[in-house]
């Protein structure tokens, strides 16, 4: 009886959630189930990390339901000029572009142009007869190889299974390998093309046999080449034209526009325990979106504000479809949402297609329920959606390294704001 109410109620949920197709608009902490008294308690924890050095700025947003009930932003955005963190904000985003990537990827995928456990080598041949790694010399970054026992498949290149590392924070093979053969990152990379370095990545070595372990990697960049090779439009196109338009993500970009340039967040650093300005480095500067760039990386390239990509989430959550204009259906977002990589983990969270999963550990560990989908930035910004409690939440920070990332206190001041919960069950089994 008790499995039968949950499942009754979990289905609830589910219409609940998927049915009332919100928009964003503002709205009250307390009508939406929430303590305000509560949600201050994030300003005191941000101000105390701004006040120690941790941190010079920060915006943070919540919806819920599709009601915004807390959109603030704290600290300076410019030490030297003393300027505020404004709303408007845009943040490199950096691997938050992988789940709009996984989005486009999977609209050409319910228009019937290809089936996800194809070879990637169908679109893009340079991926045919795959070799992995299986000698480096770290001397001279020669290797020698064997066949793979699989090919590559384009599931396998959305759960990052495909044996693909990456540039400059992958393994240490890959990182010389990649650097031998000039494979990008695409952070702060705005030359060449993907149609002039993923067909080379394709002839490179595996780190690993497809499907066998979990390693994050260059494969949305390798996506956001297929989304070119079968839409016939560049990366930056299909998403202007098929995503940002239609969902009036109006400052989402790989490139800003001269007019919005003024908005780029100032991207800061750690050195000596102190966090000051970033500089550029080997040829790559700090302030790469200002570049007019062609490089459109799919995995790290885009820069938005937390009210765009509340938008994006707010679609997922909405079952694919935002204010009228549908981009998904509802059984591909939850396709997208659930477990894609079987026993496998990454760190203690599952993984889906471009998503990672809160599953029965990670629950465990911080109160997020199951189902909950998110991912982050290396500059510092993070998000998750949650379909049971119809959550959007989005912390933005711009600063690397980030030894004191408030990732998950932010989780835990999310949660602990919420008075009156969606959850089915509470009591525990």
């Amino acid at each position: 009886m008790r499995k039968t109410l949950t499942s009754l109620l979990l289905a609830l949920c589910f219409v609940y959630t998927y049915a009332q197709k919100p928009v964003l608009t503002p709205g009250s902490p307390e009508a939406s189930g929430m303590s305000s008294d509560r949600l201050q308690r994030i300003d005191r924890v941000v101000q105390d990390y701004i006040s120690k050095g941790w941190l010079t700025g920060a915006s943070a947003f919540i919806a819920r339901n599709g009601k915004i009930v807390y959109h603030k932003t704290y600290g300076q955005n410019d030490v030297d000029t003393k300027s505020p963190v404004s709303r408007d904000a845009i943040y490199r985003i950096a691997s938050q572009t992988k789940a709009i990537t996984s989005v486009a990827v999977m609209m050409l995928f319910e228009e019937g142009r290809f089936m996800l456990d194809e070879p990637i080598s169908n679109y893009i041949p340079e991926f045919k007869n795959p070799q992995v790694l299986d000698k480096f010399n770290e001397k001279d970054t020669t290797f020698t190889t064997v066949p793979a026992k699989r090919e590559v498949t384009i599931r396998h290149l959305l759960t990052h299974t495909s044996g693909i590392s990456y540039a400059g924070i992958g393994t240490k093979e890959a990182n010389a390998i990649y650097a031998k053969y000039k494979i990008p990152s695409g952070i702060g990379t705005p030359n060449d093309r993907l149609s002039d370095k993923i067909p080379g990545l394709g002839k490179l070595p595996l780190i690993h046999q497809p499907g066998e372990r979990f390693t994050y990697g260059l494969n949305t960049d390798v996506l956001g080449y297929l989304v070119e090779v079968v839409s016939g439009q560049s990366l930056d196109q299909f998403f202007r034209t098929r995503i940002f338009e239609p969902l009036g993500m109006k400052d989402t970009y790989f490139y800003l526009p001269t007019d919005k340039q003024n908005r780029l967040a100032v991207l800061y650093t750690e050195k000596d325990g102190k966090v000051i300005k970033s500089q550029p480095q080997g040829g790559n500067t700090p302030d790469y979106p200002k570049l007019k760039g062609t490089y459109y990386s799919g995995g790290a390239g885009l820069s938005s504000t937390a009210y765009d990509y509340a938008i994006f989430l707010q679609m997922l959550l909405n079952g694919g479809e935002y204010n009228g204009r549908r981009l998904l259906s509802p059984a591909t977002v939850r396709m997208m949402t659930t477990n894609q990589i079987g026993e496998l983990y990454t760190g203690t969270k599952k993984f889906g297609l471009g998503f990672g999963l809160t599953g029965e550990r990670e629950a465990a560990r911080v109160p997020v329920p199951e189902g909950t989908f998110d991912w982050g930035g290396i500059f510092g910004t993070t998000y998750w959606a949650d379909p049971k409690e119809g959550i959007v939440a989005l912390f933005m920070t711009q600063q690397y390294p980030n030894s004191h990332g408030l990732g998950d206190k932010f989780r835990v001041l999310v949660y602990q704001a919420i008075t009156n919960s969606q959850e089915p069950m509470l009591s525990g089994k």
